[in-house]
């Protein structure tokens, strides 16, 4: 779900768009003659010729050996194998929670980047749509001077006639027998600015939004979209100061067939969401 957006409903795709992947089969008949037994004047010139290659590059090994013997291993390559870029970072992820939302993060790029993460599951969670618990949400995760003006533009954009057109209540809570669900995965994320008390943090998600039931007309249906977050370092945690959005990237749909509504309510129900950070 796009934050202060409302979506229309859309379907899914038809068909299953499996892709057989055929393992290499043997051929020939085990009963017959099989291979030839090679003779052995062949034999013989396979073993001149292995010898020859073993040779050349014990040779060749021993000439780039440089003078240099007496260096242990590990200084002759003390920078070792570089990481991947989505490598983990090797440090230890937030241990604290506080109302569920993750905390304690570290003073660094990687710091910000996670709080980022974490904080973009929560703007664009169910969660947000529920008058009590955005208020929680937006005390946690902006900075305190933000808070006022943020939370009226919050419950402006949340009313009661939008929350009403994707068929909630003032609460936030579907109507019985369904399920809204909105949930955000981050695939990744960039810092663009970076200082030690402030950060802009550019995280690439997806997720699914949308009313899980058999009377649903706002089916749930997927999204992919980048928020950019402006952190800054305040009583010793990121926190956000202010946020944009915009689509995509977005790549090419699969040609998966859309589940039917109680399959969808079934999943919600099922399985729990996650928070992030590395």
């Amino acid at each position: 779900m796009s934050l202060g957006d409302e979506h229309e409903a859309s379907g899914g795709y038809g068909g299953s768009g499996q892709t057989r992947t055929r393992l290499p089969g043997t051929s020939g008949d085990p009963y017959g003659t099989g291979p030839r037994r090679p003779t052995r004047s062949s034999s013989r010139s396979l073993v001149t010729v292995v010898g020859v290659i073993v040779l050349l590059i014990a040779a060749i090994a021993f000439a780039n050996r440089g003078g240099d013997d007496s260096a242990p291993p590990e200084e002759n390559n003390a920078a070792g194998p570089q990481p991947a870029p989505t490598a983990a970072s090797g440090d230890q992820p937030v241990q604290t929670t506080s109302n569920g939302i993750p905390t304690g993060y570290t003073q660094n790029q990687e710091g910000a980047q996670s709080a980022a993460a974490n904080y973009a599951v929560a703007l664009v969670s169910a969660d947000i749509l529920k008058p009590a618990r955005r208020t929680v949400i937006i005390q946690q995760v902006f900075v305190a001077d933000r808070q006022p003006a943020l939370e009226d533009q919050f419950n402006r954009t949340y009313s009661k006639e939008f929350l009403s057109n994707i068929g909630l209540d003032q609460n936030g809570n579907a109507t019985a027998g369904s399920i809204y669900v909105s949930r955000t995965s981050p695939i990744g994320t960039k810092t663009t600015k970076y200082s030690n008390t402030a950060a802009t943090v550019e995280v690439w998600c997806t997720g699914v939004y949308g009313t899980a039931g058999e009377k649903s007309t706002n089916p749930v249906t997927s999204d992919w979209f980048t928020l950019t977050l402006k952190m800054r370092w305040a009583d010793g945690d990121w926190k956000v100061d202010s946020f944009a959005q915009k689509d995509g990237p977005a790549p090419v749909p699969a040609d998966n067939q859309a589940s039917n509504a109680d399959e969808m309510r079934k999943a919600v129900e099922e399985y729990g969401g996650f928070t992030y950070a590395r």
